[in-house]
C-alpha cells in the first residue's frame, strides 16, 4: 500500500461518497471501501484496468475523464480523487473544472517536477530525469504538462479555488504546504497532495 492512498484516505472522513478518476486497477478505491467504509466509483480509461477493477468487486465506469465527467450530475460526490494524472491531460484546467462541479472537494496529488532530484538530473546529466513518482521515458511518458507543487499553488489560488489542506509526501513523510515554505517544499518534496474546493 502506497503511503499516499494513506494521506488521502486520511482527509477523507467515514461513510462518505467518492469518485476516483483514473482509478487504474483500484487498490485506492479497495482501501478506501474496505477501511473507510466509502461508497467509492471508478472512472478508468483503459478497458484491461477496468476488468481489474470489476474482478475485485468494484464499480468503475469505462471513460475519459475529459470527455466522460460531463455525464456525472453537479456535487454528486462528497470527494473525487485525481491521483497523480492530472499532468497526463491535454486539457488538465478542464478536468480540474469538471472535479470541482461533480464533487463537493476533490484531492488532487501531482509528481513534483520541481523536486530537487529531477532539477539535479536535467542539469548534470542533461537527461529527462526518471524518479519514483516520474518512472517513465521522455518517449513513452504520459505526462504532457509538467508541473511543480509551486505552478500547482498559484494555478489554484488565480483560479479562486480554496486549499483547505496542502501537503507534500518525500519517502514516507508528509508535511503541511504554506506561503511561507512553498519554495522549500517545492524543492524537497517528491509528490503534493492538495485538498481543494470551488
Amino acid at each position: 500500500m502506497k503511503n499516499e492512498f494513506q494521506v488521502i484516505a486520511d482527509l477523507i472522513e467515514k461513510d462518505k461518497k467518492v469518485l476516483d478518476v483514473g482509478c487504474a486497477d483500484g487498490t485506492l478505491m479497495k482501501f478506501l471501501k474496505d477501511n473507510k467504509n466509502i461508497n467509492i466509483r471508478g472512472l478508468e480509461i483503459s478497458k484491461e484496468k477496468v476488468q481489474e477493477c470489476i474482478a475485485k468487486g468494484l464499480t468503475v465506469i469505462e471513460g475519459n475523464a475529459e470527455k466522460d465527467l460531463k455525464q456525472f450530475p453537479d456535487k454528486s460526490f462528497d470527494y473525487v480523487v485525481l491521483s497523480q494524472t492530472l499532468q497526463a491531460f491535454l486539457n488538465p484546467e478542464l478536468v480540474l473544472d469538471e472535479l470541482l462541479r461533480v464533487g463537493k472537494k476533490a484531492i488532487v496529488t501531482i509528481p513534483n517536477f520541481g523536486y530537487w532530484k529531477v532539477r539535479f538530473h536535467l542539469l548534470f546529466k542533461g537527461t529527462m530525469p526518471i524518479t519514483k513518482t516520474l518512472p517513465d521515458e521522455w518517449y513513452n511518458t504520459p505526462n504532457l504538462h509538467m508541473c511543480t507543487i509551486k505552478d500547482f499553488f498559484h494555478f489554484v489560488k488565480s483560479k479562486d479555488i480554496k486549499i483547505f489542506k496542502s501537503l507534500t509526501l518525500n519517502n514516507l513523510n508528509s508535511s503541511i504546504i504554506s506561503e511561507s515554505n512553498l519554495g522549500v517544499k517545492n524543492l524537497f518534496a517528491d509528490l503534493g497532495i492538495f485538498l481543494i474546493e470551488k
